[in-house]
């Protein structure tokens, strides 16, 4: 059995789990992740979330770079420790409904190997070490099985269920699980995202 715990300097985003190299997203990363958020693979539960364009990814990529150094907390790119491959993207982002994000995206080719679950618990650990004051939360598509079980594997429980406003999917419903309970106005704030 593989150990989640992340190590690294407290200062420092920069972490490693068994298995994984954990480093704060910066545009040197750009090329890999627009590759991966351009992949119709990763988006077969969400189609409309594919980018489109490079300058889409340079701008989210931009704004999760500017979360470690306003938040100390913050997305990685995921690389495997033994030969350096890109897996993916992951971690958890401060939002403006007051909870932080758990997000994991990674590569088809890296899927199925335990990472996202290996990643989820690295970011777990340091959402507690860094802003235990603040609840973690999962939003996602109930038909997407796999990410439902990253999330609770990793600690998260089911706190809402309903429909996903927005989504061009009239019928999608929408979870949010989490690492506490919420608060009304947290909960409210997250369905509302």
């Amino acid at each position: 059995m593989t150990s989640h715990h992340a190590t690294g300097t407290p200062a420092s985003g920069h972490h490693a789990t068994d298995r994984l190299d954990l480093a704060p997203v910066t545009l040197a990363d750009l090329d890999a992740l627009h590759d991966l958020h351009a992949d119709p693979r990763v988006w077969v539960h969400y189609p409309v979330g594919r980018h489109t364009s490079r300058e889409q990814t340079a701008g989210q990529v931009e704004g999760f770079a500017a979360d470690w150094e306003r938040d100390g907390i913050g997305y990685w790119t995921v690389r495997r420790r033994d030969d350096g491959t890109f897996v993916g993207i992951g971690g958890v982002r401060l939002r403006p409904t007051g909870a932080l994000n758990l997000y994991y995206r990674l590569s088809p080719e890296q899927q199925g190997h335990g990472f996202a679950v290996e990643l989820a618990r690295a970011a777990l650990d340091l959402a507690a070490e860094r802003r235990p004051d603040v609840p973690v939360v999962a939003f996602l598509l109930e038909h997407n099985a796999a990410s439902r079980a990253t999330a609770e594997r990793a600690g998260l429980r089911l706190v809402w269920r309903g429909p996903d406003a927005g989504n061009p999917d009239p019928g999608a419903v929408r979870l949010v699980l989490a690492d506490r309970d919420l608060d009304d106005a947290v909960l409210a704030a997250v369905v509302r995202a």
